[in-house]
């Protein structure tokens, strides 16, 4: 058998990293520590004295401080999604992982691996935002029609008809649509947003409207980030809930979550 030839790749790879998030001005007696640290320009001291947490997070991302609407828009919606509450799967996934007696510094990574998946997590919201930003310029009405000749409701289970959409339990969530409500009234609140809650209404008489993955990928839109930044803002925002849920159940014991008894399990055979 005849091996197969390797060759090198003929690519230049930098000498080091470079960022433009970040620069630290080397101490004068050991040039791996920092006498100062800048983010996009602004000395990190400067900005604990002046900003809010919610807007230096803004600056890392978007390489600028918001505006006062931004801010507002940005703040609320953070207040909005702090808890996806413990009905979220990975809500379920930090309790579990809490009452399991997992070591604490574990709990929240194993709840947002399930926070940044395709059901009401991260990934959603991404498919959300670039499906918000293709169809901002189209009547929502339109859309939904078209939509619902190409695509046929499931028997069974939810109906996420657009991402970021559709209906959970078998109907409209309400707090989306209400927290979504709140939002579209803000000076902040723009097209996504508007649009978005056109679509929730005309899928209203569907049993569908707004999910929480849409409601914060329209923000997130309105807000210009990017949809690679939406699945990984998701999980800041959403991870004290989780955080908090998964330590409240780690001093409880085993028997504290729900353990289904032996009549209740079905062995299906072929």
């Amino acid at each position: 058998m005849k091996k197969p030839e390797v060759k090198r790749r003929k690519i230049a790879f930098a000498e080091r990293i470079s960022t433009r998030i970040w620069q630290e001005e080397p101490a004068s007696h050991n040039p791996y520590l920092a006498e100062h640290c800048r983010c996009h320009g602004y000395d990190l001291l400067e900005l604990m004295a002046h900003c809010r947490f919610s807007e230096v997070l803004f600056l890392l991302l978007k390489g600028e401080l918001p505006s006062e609407d931004e801010l507002q828009l940005l703040e609320a919606l953070m207040v909005a999604l702090i808890n996806p509450g413990p009905r979220h799967p990975a809500t379920r996934a930090a309790m579990n992982a809490g009452v399991g007696k997992t070591y604490p510094q574990h709990i929240l990574p194993i709840a947002l691996s399930i926070l940044g998946g395709e059901h009401l997590g991260g990934s959603e919201v991404e498919r959300s935002m670039r499906f918000l930003a293709k169809h901002l310029g189209k009547d929502p009405e339109g859309v939904l029609e078209d939509t619902l000749k190409k695509a046929a409701r499931p028997k069974e289970g939810d109906w996420h008809i657009v991402p970021g959409f559709g209906s959970r339990f078998g109907g409209i969530d309400p707090m989306p649509q209400k927290i979504a409500r709140h939002l579209v009234d803000l000076p902040g609140g723009g097209r996504a947003l508007a649009w978005g809650d056109a679509l929730a209404k005309a899928l209203h008489p569907h049993d569908m409207g707004w999910l929480t993955t849409g409601v914060a990928a329209a923000a997130f839109v309105d807000l210009g980030f990017l949809p690679r930044m939406g699945s990984g803002l998701f999980q800041i925002i959403c991870a004290p809930g989780l955080l908090a849920h998964g330590l409240e159940m780690a001093p409880r014991p085993i028997t504290a979550m729900p353990f289904l008894d032996d009549e209740r399990y079905v062995i299906e055979e072929d």
